[in-house]
């Protein structure tokens, strides 16, 4: 008899097919929590068909084989992005989707392949779109953990164009409790918003980080430690959403930006080079050799 609570890292491409089958077939798996994709959205700009590839086509592998096994729940995490930026409209669970850069476009396209399978086939699927998340352990790519550790090396915040997009925060934690809520009382064929109204600038975000890291006092000395680059082609403004059918099944987020963002800062402080060849992360544009050669003779 296999035990019920056996855990097991078995490492993989969800692009390969056969080795998601066999997967599926070996473990005897039930539910599916699929985060698995590419997700810097800089690096979607240079590899738009390798974003395509791995979070749509993955995605398409990973969801097929799990209604062959016919698990019992398939929670499909997408992003607060596929809605395209807003200055004031608060989106919910049915607002169109107008994904404006190849990431959001890419895990846009996913959760139609994701939805499809309820639609047809009645399988308890479940779409989540969240704010951005932060927190220890994050790679040191996303903006958070990247300031941080450029303050922390005695380098400059790159700020990409004029730094006054806002983006919503939510602590690593926040976000667990949300994902254990959906497992538990998610109902098939729905979309839940991961959401808080806790929001700030990058700009903010920046001046914040330094003046915790940096002990500085005033704005010159902020100002010092800020470096404005150009802005990547598109650079949404905002992602306000509306999150009451999450606040519906019982879960709202707990901890407070202050107790949260210390306990980053002092994670990447002790943890920087847990990671191999990290330095890359930080620079303000991404460098990185295509993730897959396409063969097109």
């Amino acid at each position: 008899m296999q035990d019920p609570f056996r855990s097991a890292a078995v490492k993989g491409d969800i692009c390969e097919p056969h080795f998601i089958k066999q997967l599926f077939e070996s473990e005897k798996i039930d539910i599916v929590l699929h985060f698995a994709a590419q997700t810097h959205v800089d690096l979607s700009f240079w590899h738009a068909l390798e974003f395509r590839y791995v979070n749509v086509y993955g995605t398409h592998v990973l969801v097929t084989a799990a209604y062959e096994a016919s698990v019992e729940k398939f929670v499909y995490v997408s992003t607060d992005e596929v809605y395209g930026g807003s200055n004031d409209e608060e989106f919910d669970e049915s607002s169109p989707k107008r994904p404006t850069n190849p990431y959001a476009s890419s895990k846009a396209a996913a959760e139609c392949f994701v939805q499809s399978y309820w639609e047809r086939y009645q399988f308890p699927v479940v779409i989540t779109r969240s704010s951005n998340v932060y927190g220890p352990h994050q790679y040191p790519e996303k903006v958070i953990p990247k300031f941080i550790s450029l303050l922390q090396q005695n380098r400059k915040c790159c700020i990409h164009g004029s730094g006054l997009q806002k983006r919503n925060f939510l602590y690593a934690t926040d976000v667990v409790e949300a994902f254990l809520t959906v497992l538990k009382e998610g109902k098939p064929g729905e979309i839940y918003n991961i959401g808080t109204n806790f929001e700030m600038s990058i700009t903010q975000l920046a001046k914040e980080l330094i003046q915790l890291i940096k002990k500085t006092s005033t704005e010159s000395e902020v100002e010092h430690w800020v470096d404005y680059v150009k802005d990547r082609p598109t650079n949404d403004i905002r992602y306000p959403m509306k999150s009451e059918k999450m606040h519906s099944l019982g879960w709202r987020p707990k901890v407070p930006w202050k107790e949260g963002i210390k306990k980053t800062i002092e994670w990447y402080r002790e943890n920087f080079y847990n990671w191999k060849n990290v330095e890359k992360a930080l620079e303000p544009f991404p460098v990185t050799q295509p993730f897959m050669r396409i063969d097109t003779s």
